[in-house]
């Protein structure tokens, strides 16, 4: 672990470190519970300091346990907490309307992203009626390489920014070389969004579009549709109605003056 963070060479509260490292650790298994002996391993720490703080971690609602207190997954305060981030984000709230507008002219579920690292955190989701998730995609992360919105943000920065690989393959159509992935981030310069041909889940298109009311970019917004409703005249009109959509919220953003300058 290292002994400073990433603010002006801060050293690091490793008690602090240790328990977000705990809380990221029960979020990414998701709907898979862990033992207290897993999560010591994982993390390389005692078992009986690893149950301490759990136990102070359940006790403030950030963790839960089964009735026989031998499994762990994350609590509902982590859920309250990214709702307040959802809810205090002026971006987010900036482009709701316009995921709405572009969702009843398209018929077609429409995503707002941000990029996280390696990753796009999902932000915002209007479902299309047609095609409905079993689970939302918001609060969730996909690996920026293998989905619309993520290679629409990658593409705003330059191609010495990419990892070397080989990069995780979600399906056969992912890329996994970092020279086919810049090749891929070459032509969305060129064409001015992104396109993810079942790249990121089987059966799906996406088109994504960078917003750039931010530098760095940060955000972009997609459209998902499945291949079997794909026609070449409906891709044009998704184009289309996106590409309407960015400057919309693009010229409706405000400037920086006044805002708060996250980072």
């Amino acid at each position: 672990m290292s002994e400073t963070g990433g603010t002006g060479g801060v050293r690091e509260v490793k008690s602090a470190a240790r328990t977000v490292e705990l809380l990221e650790l029960l979020a990414a298994r998701g709907d898979r519970p862990a033992r207290l002996q897993e999560l010591a391993d994982e993390l390389g720490v005692p078992r009986s300091s690893m149950y301490a703080l759990l136990q102070t971690l359940i006790s403030r609602g950030w963790v839960r346990t089964d009735v026989t207190g031998s499994l762990y997954g994350i609590g509902i305060h982590a859920l309250l907490t990214g709702t307040s981030y959802l809810d205090s984000d002026p971006r987010v709230r900036l482009v709701r309307p316009y995921l709405d507008e572009a969702s009843q002219a398209l018929g077609e579920t429409i995503h707002l992203g941000r990029l996280d690292g390696r990753n796009v955190a999902y932000l915002a989701t209007r479902e299309s009626h047609e095609y409905l998730r079993t689970i939302s995609r918001v609060g969730r992360r996909l690996p920026a390489h293998a989905g619309a919105l993520g290679k629409a943000l990658l593409a705003e920065r330059p191609d010495e920014d990419l990892p070397e690989g080989p990069y995780e393959a979600l399906t056969p159509n992912t890329h996994t070389g970092r020279a086919p992935l810049a090749a891929d981030l070459a032509a969305v310069r060129d064409r001015g969004y992104s396109v993810d041909r079942e790249e990121g889940v089987q059966g799906i298109v996406g088109f994504g579009f960078a917003l750039r009311y931010d530098t760095p970019v940060q955000d972009a917004v997609s459209c998902s549709v499945p291949v079997a409703r794909l026609t070449p005249e409906h891709e044009e009109r998704i184009v289309a109605v996106m590409r309407e959509i960015r400057a919309k919220i693009e010229a409706t953003a405000p400037g920086a003056g006044g805002a708060v300058n996250w980072r």
